[in-house]
């Protein structure tokens, strides 16, 4: 009889070759012809949290979405535990770990929490039962259509049903839209030990500054379409200064990150 997946199983599961779980160098891209941004370097280890942060318009989520190959690079390199991926091939980005949480869930409205989980599971991943051990408040909502959940439960389901898929690389876009304070605190509470018990890569675009800093291990500031802050999570919420100059445009000071040497 198979035993059921654990979070040690998935930690254990994701163990990460040398090197950065989630790497891109130079990269450039947009909608079509059009740069939204260009030049970025970023690198996120095994369990660790970005907070990718910036002004609306930055060009936030459209790195997001190519991080997850629904749109196509114009140019540079990403990579998962080193393995190069082909640009703009969501296929692919999936195979290789990468699950993107997208700001309106895609949750199917019309199936229950557990059928949701079921239609997204990985053959060998986690059972959509142990999401319970990450996300309690679901079980009293099992077999009630993802339509009628709270904000906030839709939520805690989007990130179970990404968990289900194993991903190596987490992409979450916007947690808080939406949700009342108590319940985003508790989600990004839930964000640090998926990172850490889970030994996924997250990145996670946010506009509640604070709390995206509190839960991260580091952070970049993305303003017009260029990375012009990257430094530890803390020590940018120990200089708000900083990323007020970031945000509003002011030359950056240099980071202090150590895995961009």
């Amino acid at each position: 009889m198979t035993s059921p997946t654990t979070t040690t199983d998935l930690a254990d599961a994701a163990t990460p070759a040398a090197g950065p779980r989630l790497a891109c160098r130079g990269l450039a891209g947009g909608r079509g012809s059009s740069a939204v941004f260009r030049d970025v370097d970023l690198t996120v280890g095994a369990g660790e949290v970005l907070a990718l942060l910036g002004p609306n318009g930055a060009g936030k989520s459209t790195l997001l979405l190519t991080l997850a190959g629904l749109l196509r690079a114009h140019s540079g390199d990403i990579a998962v535990d080193g393995e190069p991926l082909r640009p703009g091939r969501a296929t692919a980005a999936n195979r290789a770990g990468i699950v993107l949480v997208p700001d309106n869930r895609a949750l199917f409205t019309s199936l229950t929490v557990e059928e949701n989980l079921r239609v997204a599971a990985a053959r060998s991943g986690p059972k959509p039962r142990s999401m319970l051990e990450t996300f309690p408040d679901l079980e009293k909502r099992w077999r009630v259509p993802a339509g009628a959940l709270s904000g906030g439960e839709q939520q805690m389901l989007a990130l179970a049903r990404a968990l289900v898929q194993r991903p190596r690389v987490l992409l979450v876009d916007e947690l808080s839209m939406g949700l009342a304070p108590l319940i985003v605190e508790s989600l990004f509470a839930a964000i640090s030990r998926i990172a850490s018990g889970h030994g996924c890569a997250v990145v996670i675009v946010e506009q509640h500054v604070g709390l995206a800093l509190k839960a991260a291990d580091h952070a970049a500031v993305l303003n017009r379409g260029r990375i012009v802050l990257r430094d530890r999570a803390a020590e940018l919420a120990a200089h708000p200064d900083r990323l007020e100059g970031a945000y509003l445009g002011t030359p950056p000071q240099p980071d202090h990150t150590p895995e961009q040497a």
